[in-house]
């Protein structure tokens, strides 16, 4: 099981990879995942904090701001996150589930990055509200080019809403 928040810390930076302000929190149990996909971040020029977590209910606790993680500075609410499906205490659509349910959260980008490729998972993770769902590659260059596809698209490409109460949430009903 992967140990409490395994942050690395790239310099935030306006440019290419994403701009200051950004941050990824990415929830994997498994310590050699993590560390292959935070090391192609880094090297596919990602230019933000990336926060992990070992399992789905640390995952939470980090969104809540609970224990540790209230330090909003230190562990800003991310940009984007990418959920492993299998975790201990809580999986990885138990953690979207409960994204998709708060107001504050609801438009967090999610990528589900898994082992998986069952039909069943990614109908689930789709009905969920899943951004996207990815299977992880083992491969360092697959697990690069991977890097350089989010950093391309979802870190600089991709127009992330910003949390604005005066909009409906999905739970809210709203007239077209």
């Amino acid at each position: 099981m992967a140990s409490n928040d395994q942050s690395i810390n790239i310099p935030l930076q306006v440019g290419r990879g994403g701009p200051a302000g950004q941050c990824i929190l990415i929830a994997d149990d498994n310590d050699s995942d993590l560390l292959l996909i935070q090391r192609a971040l880094k090297f596919a020029g990602v230019l933000c904090t990336v926060h992990a977590v070992g399992d789905g209910q640390e995952a939470i606790a980090y969104l809540k701001g609970e224990g540790k993680y209230a330090n909003r500075v230190e562990y800003p609410l991310p940009s984007l996150a990418l959920l492993d499906l299998k975790m201990p205490n809580k999986s990885g659509l138990d953690v979207l589930r409960w994204i998709r349910a708060h107001p504050s959260l609801y438009r967090l980008p999610v990528l589900v990055l898994t082992v998986s490729n069952q039909i069943p998972d990614i109908n689930r993770a789709y009905a969920l509200g899943a951004n996207s769902f990815i299977n992880k590659s083992l491969d360092y260059q697959s697990t690069k080019d991977l890097a350089e596809s989010i950093r391309n698209f979802w870190l600089t490409l991709n127009c992330t809403p910003r949390p604005d109460s005066s909009l409906p949430s999905p739970n809210q009903s709203e007239t077209l």
